[in-house]
């Protein structure tokens, strides 16, 4: 039988309008004729249709390139970038020339498609774009058919579709197919993910969450980069909008997404991302479509009438010329690219079946299976760990022992530790003693020239130090920090004496030993000589000779007072030192040997107050001294301790460092007003510790 040329036309008006729907029961029948032979042609851009005595076939019209250059006589598109990401075209012009029935430097629209290898990535873009015919290549055979990126334009929607590789491809390139992918995603104007299942996965979100926080953060950048050094940069806003996403869900046993809760599909996608706290904010719009096709073929009507939309939106992304594209790809391909090393990722992580348990010295895992406490197996990690002042988790090795095979942990000690004194701490040093071997190590064995322990008498180990684990005991450090801290109070104490409020109290115990003729100081309100007015801080003198209150500038003079009992030159002030020595005639006349008693004690308490005085800034000598030899091992060092741990304030002038007794970070005072006793650490009364130690159980 012979089938017209009228009944053909009808027919491919019907199955390929440009966006009409498909019916899903609707297939091509194969015409079946057993000689002849004929073969029809449309003025109006429709296929040609050959019927034979074996099939009905389609050839595309001359708007179509019909040859492949890359040689498989199939494909009527071409690769752009393989596998490894390397463009294939050499240049532009190449590139347009490529681009069959592309005109007159028209802008354009680009088109991406990504989806799972074998969900029919290629037909989709066959149906939507080029009414059926195989521009890109589609096969019934396991491996994929695309592998790299593939363009083709279609000049009746001006748009340069690329069809990407799939996301279950081999394994060992995912990373670098994720990053080509990525770039393709960047210079879309339009991006449709293609889902052919029952429902949804995780790994769709996943990729357009990743893809949409790379756009915002690494190729938004970088286009705005491109578009300011172009020639003839194509218009567009500075925040540089990203692709328009449509989602294609094709299922056939289970509906697809509908309006529910008030909210259609497209909200319920968009809340399923923030469930999986990702976002799509590097998408300028999301759209889904759902069919669901029972009996085939799959009818794309609707996903063609929303392209035709997204295509006539330019709110986003104006249209471009394809040499603006090709530069582009290129700007971002030539900057994003690089060695990945691809490893295959295991179907089950290991660290799912290892303990959670996490070293706080260096925050590594314990890598026994879970639940090795159970078997009486402490946790381990054959790392390095790292060293923290606050766990002591370095230890010593004896190098005698470890080199014979037999490693024996050995401490460090100082001798007589009952000895109360801070010289101790600062002049004898500290020993190491071995078990087997005895005394391997003396600190200052030497007056000077002594050899670091690890050099001579010791390996160093770093411990991981896991929760709950007894922490070495600090008792034989704590000692020298115990004498240091008495020295500490005593000298603060003692330089007390010299500011406010001490000051009042000071001077009414100077009045208690002051001679008779002395004015109390409670009523020297000026300087004798220059009628200074004295402040409550200002510092008073008294003359020797007659007693009255004097300022120091007025009294630099000394001179022998012996009618007043002082036979060694003492201050006087300047109107006494030019009188010759005589004794003023404001004095009392009372300069008998019975105020011998009174001047002496007056001497004495000078001789107490000058002591203390001294003494004061001597004690600050020796406590700086011994301070970092006194220091317990788990101390952080004051150099490293910047800020309180707790508060963190930072310290300086204003703010005086301390150092918890429980954990050893450097803390604030208003952070360790608390007081309690840390057994473990050596100190079995109560002493500081920061308001985080306070608030643990001892």
């Amino acid at each position: 039988m012979f089938l017209n040329t009228k009944n053909v036309l009808s027919m491919e008006d019907k199955l390929y309008g440009r966006f009409g729907h498909v019916n899903n029961q609707t297939k091509l029948p194969a015409i079946m004729t057993p000689v002849n032979t004929l073969s029809t042609h449309s003025d109006f851009g429709l296929p040609d249709v050959t019927i034979t005595s074996q099939f009905t076939s389609l050839k595309l019209n001359p708007g179509y390139n019909d040859s492949d250059e890359e040689g498989d006589g199939h494909s009527h598109s071409f690769v752009l970038l393989d596998e490894k990401e390397r463009l294939k075209l050499p240049n532009v012009e190449t590139f347009v020339k490529r681009l069959n029935g592309y005109k007159n430097n028209s802008p354009v629209k680009v088109i991406s498609i990504f989806g799972n290898t074998g969900d029919g990535k290629s037909h989709t873009l066959n149906q939507c774009f080029f009414r059926g015919a195989e521009v890109f290549r589609t096969s019934s055979e396991q491996k994929a058919c695309t592998v790299g990126v593939w363009v083709a334009f279609d000049p009746t929607l001006n748009t340069l579709c690329l069809d990407t590789e799939g996301f279950s491809g081999s394994a060992l390139h995912n990373k670098q197919r994720t990053r080509l992918l990525l770039k393709v995603l960047a210079i879309s104007d339009i991006v449709i993910y293609r889902v052919k299942g029952e429902r949804l996965q995780d790994d769709m979100f996943n990729f357009l969450g990743s893809a949409s926080k790379a756009y915002i953060k690494h190729f938004k950048k970088a286009l705005n980069a491109v578009n300011y050094r172009s020639v003839d940069p194509f218009k567009c806003t500075d925040s540089m909008l990203g692709p328009s996403l449509i989602i294609f869900h094709e299922t056939r046993n289970t509906e697809p997404l509908i309006s529910c809760n008030g909210k259609n599909a497209s909200e319920q996608i968009q809340d399923r991302f923030h469930e999986l706290q990702l976002d799509v904010d590097g998408f300028a719009s999301l759209r889904y479509i759902g069919i669901q096709t029972i009996v085939p073929p799959t009818d794309f009507g609707p996903i063609r009438e929303v392209i035709h939309e997204e295509i006539s939106n330019n709110s986003a992304r104006p249209q471009r010329s394809p040499q603006i594209v090709y530069l582009t790809l290129k700007a971002l391909n030539d900057k994003f690219t690089g060695v990945i090393k691809n490893s295959v990722e295991p179907l089950f992580p290991d660290q799912h079946l290892t303990c959670p348990t996490i070293c706080q010295s260096c925050e590594q895992r314990c890598t026994n299976s879970v639940g090795h406490l159970k078997d009486n197996i402490p946790h381990f990690n054959n790392s390095k760990c790292r060293f923290q002042s606050q766990f002591e988790n370095s230890v010593h090795i004896c190098k005698v022992c470890a080199d014979n095979g037999n490693p024996v942990e050995v401490t460090s000690k100082y001798i007589n530790d009952n000895q109360n004194s801070w010289l101790k701490y600062a002049f004898s040093g500290y020993i190491i003693e071995c078990p087997k071997c005895g005394i391997i190590y003396r600190s200052k064995q030497y007056w000077y020239g002594n050899d670091d322990p690890e050099r001579t008498a010791v390996y160093s180990e770093t411990r991981h130090i896991w929760p709950g684990m007894d922490l070495k005991s600090s008792s034989s450090m704590n000692p020298a920090r115990k004498v240091l801290d008495g020295v500490t109070y005593l000298s603060e104490t003692v330089a007390s004496v010299s500011y406010e409020p001490s000051r009042l109290l000071s001077s009414w115990v100077a009045d208690q030993f002051a001679p008779k003729y002395w004015k109390p100081n409670a009523e020297i309100k000026e300087c004798i000589v220059c009628k200074l007015q004295f402040s409550s801080t200002s510092v008073k003198h008294h003359c020797r000779a007659c007693g009255e209150g004097v300022c120091d500038e007025c009294s630099k003079r000394s001179m022998c007072v012996p009618d007043r009992g002082w036979d060694t030159p003492v201050r006087v002030c300047n109107f006494c030192y030019k009188r010759s020595g005589s004794v003023s005639s404001n004095c009392s006349d009372s300069s008998s040997r019975g105020e011998e008693n009174i001047v002496s004690a007056r001497k004495f308490s000078e001789a107490v107050v000058n002591t203390l005085s001294s003494v004061a800034s001597v004690l600050e000598y020796p406590k700086n001294l011994i301070k970092d030899t006194a220091r317990p091992s788990y101390w952080i060092p004051d150099s490293e301790a910047l800020d309180c741990c707790v508060c963190k304030a930072e310290f300086g002038p204003l703010l005086i460092l301390h150092h918890c007794r429980g954990c050893g970070n450097g803390v604030c005072a208003s952070c360790s007003s608390h007081r309690k006793p840390v057994p473990h650490r050596g100190w079995p009364n109560p002493v500081r510790v920061c308001d985080q130690c306070s608030n643990q159980d001892t």
